[in-house]
């Protein structure tokens, strides 16, 4: 029976290390399969993580045992260090290019399929994004037998021109809070910065308007910025 989010959703850290663990198996192969402290650091980048986490090696040597509980990891022999492989394509059974998309929406948070695209060069390359897209779909209806969907599409935020993507490897996502959350972080502010220019700006227009006026009245001349009829 393929993981099924919706019976043992994974935790934040053992997503984290999952996810890990698919991103330097593609972008670092030498350096894989990983040690304790390897992936550590990898799973607390300050870059290409949302959120970034401070995990400690007991967090993650915990998430490391479960996750091999559930058998989307395991342990490499033959070194004097245990190195850890991940086996999510087997263990959640999707195709490689639902792998990349789920391990790329776990590290980085929601993202638009152009997104998703751009940020997959160096762990699959996708023809375009309607082939993003078609993956997308298939993971969203994936049947109840093969475990249930493993991602969902968010409400369009205010302002967005594109909807974004979410995973559901550790459990449901609430849909109504993930718009306005979106839309205060990329353009709730920016309407108020904005008329907060054409304020200032029009208080400039109106005091040059002012000047232009007292000088004109004090040369004798008609005032060159009234509309025409009012001299």
């Amino acid at each position: 029976m393929p993981f099924d989010p919706t019976t043992r959703p994974l935790t934040a850290a053992e997503a984290r290390v999952l996810a890990t663990l698919m991103e330097k198996a593609r972008t670092v192969p030498d350096s894989y399969p990983m040690s304790l402290n390897g992936l550590v650091t990898g799973c607390n980048q300050k870059t290409s993580r949302d959120p970034v986490m401070n995990l400690s090696d007991a967090e993650a040597q915990e998430a490391l045992d479960s996750l091999k509980l559930l058998t989307l990891a395991f342990e490499s022999s033959g070194n004097r260090t245990t190195r850890w492989e991940h086996n999510f394509q087997r263990g959640v059974g999707v195709p490689e290019q639902s792998a990349v998309l789920l391990g790329l929406l776990v590290l980085r948070g929601p993202q638009t399929a152009g997104e998703l695209r751009i940020n997959s060069e160096r762990w699959y390359r996708f023809a375009d994004i309607s082939s993003v897209e078609a993956f997308l779909d298939e993971l969203q209806e994936r049947s109840a037998e093969k475990g249930g969907p493993l991602v969902v599409l968010l409400p369009r935020a205010p302002g967005a021109r594109e909807q974004r993507w979410a995973h559901l490897l550790c459990g449901p996502v609430d849909t109504s809070a993930a718009a306005p959350a979106a839309s205060s972080s990329s353009g709730g502010s920016a309407p108020a910065a904005l008329q907060a220019r054409v304020d200032a700006l029009e208080g400039q227009v109106a005091a040059l308007q002012a000047t232009v006026q007292r000088l004109c009245a004090e040369l004798g001349m008609a005032d060159q910025m009234s509309p025409p009829g009012q001299d």
